[in-house]
């Protein structure tokens, strides 16, 4: 009989101690998509492209772009390829520069690079030119000029697309495939020691260059 009555006094405390309970706070906020800022998310080049936002031209296009549609051509190539061959009146900006940097972590870097790709191609080990943007704004400081971004390939020059857009240029145009998908006449004047599209071949793939485009003449 007492233990029915201790088990009944139990099962009744429970109740009561449960209904004074209050509900628990969430440890976390759910945001609704369509209230969060899209304007804070930066844009990726990719999605410039695809979308648009950023023209793509064509190499064969470019000439028509800069002296028809008002583009200024922004060449965001490393200083050691713009020595070879640069287009007359254009802007040079680095997107990359040469990691000058001695540590010990950079330097065994470097001598990984120059065994893998430094040797063949004759390219430094570069890191990202942290006055970029600042050096642009400099060089072209309206933002609303129609700015056509080019390098060799069309990879680096769609990185500098996005932190142009990004930083407030809205007219952009991008060379796609580069200055390598070029041909002689798609540019009206060239400076340099080398022809534009081959201003990126250095190291020891020059010289197979050389022997190619030397093979090519004789086979004329």
């Amino acid at each position: 009989m007492a233990t029915h009555q201790l088990n009944h006094m139990f099962k009744t405390s429970m109740v009561k101690n449960h209904k004074k309970q209050q509900p628990r706070t969430p440890r976390f906020h759910v945001f609704n998509n369509a209230t969060t800022s899209s304007t804070t998310t930066p844009m990726s080049a990719r999605k410039l492209i695809e979308s648009g936002t950023v023209k793509t031209i064509f190499p064969k296009d470019a000439s028509i772009a800069m002296n028809s549609e008002g583009f200024l051509l922004l060449d965001v190539r490393p200083t050691w390829e713009t020595e070879k061959a640069r287009v007359v009146g254009s802007v040079h900006v680095p997107i990359f520069v040469e990691d000058t940097d001695n540590s010990p972590v950079t330097l065994l870097k470097k001598w990984v690079h120059f065994g893998y790709i430094g040797l063949w191609t004759g390219q430094y080990l570069t890191t990202l030119n942290p006055e970029f943007l600042g050096q642009v704004e400099v060089a072209i400081p309206d933002k609303g000029t129609k700015v056509l971004v080019a390098c060799g390939e069309g990879l680096r020059s769609m990185a500098a697309a996005s932190k142009l857009y990004n930083g407030g240029y809205k007219n952009l145009g991008w060379l796609a495939g580069g200055f390598s998908r070029s041909k002689d006449d798609d540019f009206p004047g060239i400076e340099g020691t080398e022809k534009l599209q081959y201003a990126t071949v250095g190291g020891v793939s020059y010289y197979f260059l050389q022997l190619l485009i030397l093979l090519q003449a004789v086979g004329k």
